[in-house]
């Protein structure tokens, strides 16, 4: 048997663990399995020639434990990310005379509805000036995904002003008098 044998044969056995253990680490099962196959595959890909079980099994749990670290650095960066660009866009919309704060909310409104209904509950909530902590315990998720999915919904939204304002939304126009035809909602790019 050869070392890739033994070794294809040794995630087979501990698989089911793995994942047991993955999923009791993170707050979203869903992502448990994404989280186990990325481990898995810098396993194999890493994979050292080691005869020992005993050694084959720490190793690989060692793996699956630094992914699930790496998944919770990832969040935060996200979070981070997120925290900085809604401070940008209130330092945008601070900057805005009244007229202009009108005009660009009247358009982002318009948009709402062609966004994906999970996306659009976000934007109206935020145009609204909704609590997040409030916000998040009206959608029944965790802070932190409400600022992951506020993150796909102004990505989904500006794809949309791209769309309806086309040349003058990558210059970040806010005169809505260029406005085209709101587009009809499609598929969303990343739920």
């Amino acid at each position: 048997m050869t070392p890739t044998d033994r070794f294809d044969q040794h995630i087979r056995r501990e698989r089911a663990g793995l994942l047991a253990f993955v999923r009791s680490r993170l707050d979203d099962p869903d992502l448990a399995e994404d989280v186990l196959q990325d481990s898995l595959l810098r396993a194999v890909r890493a994979a050292p020639d080691l005869r020992d079980g005993e050694k084959m099994t720490s190793w690989l749990w060692q793996v699956v434990r630094n992914a699930v670290t790496d998944t919770y650095r990832r969040r935060a960066t996200a979070a981070r990310l997120g925290d900085a660009y809604a401070a940008e866009v209130r330092a945008e919309a601070d900057a805005m005379t009244p007229d202009e704060e009108a005009r660009a909310c009247a358009c982002i409104a318009a948009l709402v509805p062609a966004l994906t209904p999970s996306y659009a509950a976000v934007v109206e909530a935020d145009l609204g000036g909704a609590d997040e902590g409030a916000l998040a315990d009206r959608l029944g998720i965790t802070k932190n995904n409400l600022k992951v999915r506020r993150h796909r919904a102004h990505r989904q939204l500006r794809e949309r002003v791209e769309q309806t304002c086309r040349s003058c939304a990558a210059h970040g126009c806010v005169d809505c008098t260029c406005r085209l035809s709101t587009p009809e909602p499609s598929a969303p790019s990343n739920p």
